[in-house]
């Protein structure tokens, strides 16, 4: 009998699907998430949480309707989705520019730009501006830091309260990595950030730290043969390289997991800015605060799980990430900030209160790069279901877009005419704002940009005089 099942061919091909199967199986990693599950409750527990760590991912140029977890049809973000799927997403965040430097600026400061002073070629953050790497680090946290976009430099100001702020060698690139966006003046890739990471946690595993990973590859358009899923458009590219800064994230939380730290860890994911693919007649950004280059995401995961996933819907903008997370940490406050901890926000989303919808601003200075040229402010102000674009140098019907942004989230459809008092109180609210004082500490300081540092911030692809 067994050697008639021997010389059968079904006992051939059932051995090949066993074969096929186990090698199947020695490809996936087995293993169990190391969290523990508990109630949306725990969140106000952080602050007793003995060594909680702190990993900030800013991921450039990342606009939120790209992510699977905020709808999107194609797969760009499985990692990004599972921390989302168990931890807290915000569904309408706002950052407040679309310029990397004026954005970061609103966001480590908790101010709008027209306080910060952030808002051309030139400007810095002031010195006596107290930033969240500062606090952290009073608080007992090592801040360390790895940045590749030259607006974040630290002769900008943004290096305030970090023990080490580096930007890591590049690394030789891989043949199958691919770079198609025309302007890479960037070297290396965000691969050399992950790994610059990994010598941290392998150094400092054992302190309690701040570790925050500004990435470019999303900016840069790069992606890799195993990321190249959605096409060859400009837009497909750009979810390939999505796809791409997904998957090496990924690699960093599996170290994290491995060293022991994953539940101890809090993982904050935010972008700086979004990207245009032609919606109002433009590519790229740094140039208006339309939604698709203000839109972005943020997301939270907690160092236990939730058991389902928890969805701020109320507005939420990038000047209230710290005021949120100094908060939620128990720490002390940034002083004078326009952003707000939006605890009252996650804890409606529990189930447990109610919030108002709160007016937000995005600001351009559309001559940030032409120091020759006069400021011309260009800002939208979004309040309740409406929402404006103002620009200050603008004239007649130019001067100020109102659109039905609830209905209208691609600002397709002008109701100028059909709403001309909401129109004059949106001007209001622009003009107000331009107007208003700057933040505590004064004006914005200015540096010359020598030689290099242009030649380095125009290889990003960015005209600055």
């Amino acid at each position: 009998m067994w050697k008639r099942l021997v010389n059968s061919r079904s006992f051939y091909a059932v051995a090949l699907v066993l074969m096929l199967l186990a090698f199947a199986l020695s490809q996936v990693r087995i293993g169990t998430n190391p969290r523990p599950l508990a109630s949306p409750d725990a969140i106000d527990q952080l602050p007793a949480t003995e060594d909680l760590n702190i990993v900030f991912i800013l991921i450039d140029t990342l606009r939120a309707d790209r992510l699977s977890a905020y709808g999107y049809e194609r797969e760009t973000s499985p990692t990004l989705d599972a921390l989302a799927a168990d931890g807290l997403r915000f569904a309408q965040n706002m950052s407040q520019s679309s310029w990397t430097k004026c954005s970061m600026a609103s966001m480590w400061t908790a101010h709008y730009p027209a306080r910060t002073g952030v808002t051309r070629s030139e400007d810095a953050i002031s010195p006596d501006a107290k930033m969240p790497a500062e606090i952290l680090q009073e608080a007992g946290y090592k801040t360390y830091a790895l940045w590749r976009n030259a607006w974040v430099g630290p002769s900008f100001g943004f290096s305030q309260g970090f023990e080490v702020y580096h930007s890591p060698r590049a690394s030789p690139v891989a043949p199958s990595i691919r770079r198609e966006k025309p302007t890479t003046g960037v070297a290396g890739t965000d691969w050399d950030i992950v790994q610059s990471a990994k010598d941290f946690l392998l150094t400092h595993s054992q302190e309690k730290f701040f570790l925050y990973l500004h990435l470019m590859d999303v900016h840069q358009y790069v992606y890799d043969e195993d990321s190249a899923l959605f096409g060859t458009t400009y837009s497909d590219i750009y979810d390939n390289s999505i796809r791409w800064v997904d998957r090496l994230i990924g690699v960093l939380i599996e170290d994290l997991e491995e060293r022991g730290l994953r539940d101890k860890t809090l993982i904050i994911v935010a972008s700086d800015h979004g990207e245009a693919f032609g919606e109002h007649g433009r590519e790229g950004h740094a140039r208006d605060v339309y939604s698709e280059v203000v839109t972005t995401p943020l997301i939270i995961s907690f160092p236990f799980r939730l058991p389902e996933p928890l969805v701020v819907e109320a507005p939420s903008e990038n000047v209230d990430l710290w005021p949120t997370l100094l908060d939620l940490l128990g720490l002390e406050p940034i002083e004078g900030a326009d952003g707000r901890s939006l605890r009252p926000e996650i804890t409606a989303a529990a189930g447990r209160g109610s919030v108002d919808d709160e007016v937000r601003f995005a600001h351009i200075d559309q001559s940030w790069g032409r120091k020759k040229v006069k400021s011309q402010p260009m800002v939208a102000v979004t309040e309740g279901p409406y929402r404006l674009v103002y620009r200050s140098a603008g004239r007649g019907a130019r001067r100020a877009e109102l659109y039905k942004y609830e209905s209208d989230r691609r600002e397709s459809r002008r109701i100028d005419a059909a709403e001309p008092e909401v129109r004059k109180h949106m001007m209001e609210l622009a003009s107000a704002y331009l107007e208003q004082e700057k933040a505590s500490w004064g004006d914005a300081p200015q540096i010359e940009l020598d030689d290099a540092q242009l030649q380095q911030l125009r290889a990003l692809g960015y005209e600055v005089e």
